[in-house]
């Protein structure tokens, strides 16, 4: 990410890289039979809305930031959106919009403070994160390595040539983060690895989301232990996004976009990739309720 301005001249210099920035896509599907991840974007709809903001394909590269933002200097005229995760927006010193279009001239700053709700920003520009791609896709992925590296001050991200119109501020809002995580479980394909009155329980239990999480997986707390009826260890097998593992310590971990391709501890049920945006909006410390769905 440093081999300067993109296809169409542009390019976004890394001024401030915040607790954890990455560029994502939609992921790169269709390799798990080799151990690798899907990755891409955690709230797919933000990301996709921050592309329709401006034109862009949805498929294109945009930038995930994770709870203190980010702050990029523009070497060249472009234009931005930021969605996701409610925060402050600043352009050049001066407040600018959230969730629509903003023009930065070239110097100009663009600054995403840190989220006044939920956890992750996503930073869209006109033409996309034109990094290169890996296996298809410019996402990263912590878990194996692949993509482009974490966010450093100093990087230059580079900008690909626009395909479309600027759509400007006519698309529908997306809900607010939550205050709770309720979460649907397909219950399966190892449930029957759990005390009855665990399963049972599931859906009237209450925990609470673990500071310990990560693009990888959500991390539960403070709800009752489920109790495995089955001893012994499970061969590894494979895990699917959404996947609801539960190891030793009976907390349930709800796998998400980096996920390993197989694991070894039991899966009670799996989340429904269509919920599972709502999770990476999740602060830690909120409520999680797991509604069993059969």
């Amino acid at each position: 990410m440093t081999g300067g301005a993109g296809l169409g001249g542009a390019g976004l210099v890394v001024v401030r890289a915040g607790a954890l920035s990455t560029v994502q896509d939609l992921g790169r599907a269709g390799y798990a039979h080799l151990g690798v991840p899907r990755s891409g974007a955690l709230d797919a709809p933000a990301h996709a809305l921050a592309n329709r903001l401006l034109g862009n394909p949805s498929g294109a590269a945009t930038l995930e930031t994770t709870l203190d933002g980010v702050a990029l200097r523009a070497l060249g005229p472009v234009t931005v959106a930021v969605t996701g995760a409610p925060c402050a927006v600043r352009a050049a010193g001066r407040p600018a919009a959230w969730s629509a279009p903003v023009r930065l001239a070239a110097g100009e700053v663009l600054d995403v403070g840190p989220a006044l709700g939920g956890v992750r920003a996503y930073v869209a520009v006109r033409g996309g994160f034109a990094v290169p791609a890996v296996l298809g896709s410019r996402s990263t992925d912590l878990l194996s390595g692949l993509g482009p590296a974490v966010l450093r001050a100093g990087a230059v991200l580079p900008v690909g040539v626009p395909e479309g119109p600027v759509r400007g501020a006519d698309t529908p809002r997306l809900p607010a983060p939550p205050a709770e995580l309720v979460l649907p479980v397909l219950l399966g394909p190892r449930a029957d690895w759990f005390t009855a009155a665990s399963v049972a329980a599931l859906g009237r239990s209450s925990y609470r989301v673990s500071s310990a999480g990560n693009r990888i997986g959500l991390r539960t707390e403070g709800g009752p232990p489920l109790v495995r009826v089955r001893g012994g260890e499970l061969p590894s097998e494979g895990m699917v996004l959404g996947a609801v593992q539960v190891p030793p310590d009976g907390m349930p971990v709800v796998f998400l976009a980096d996920h390993p391709v197989t694991g070894g501890y039991p899966v009670l049920g799996v989340v429904p990739a269509e919920a599972l945006h709502l999770a990476a909006q999740a602060r830690p410390g909120i409520p999680v309720r797991f509604t069993p769905l059969g």
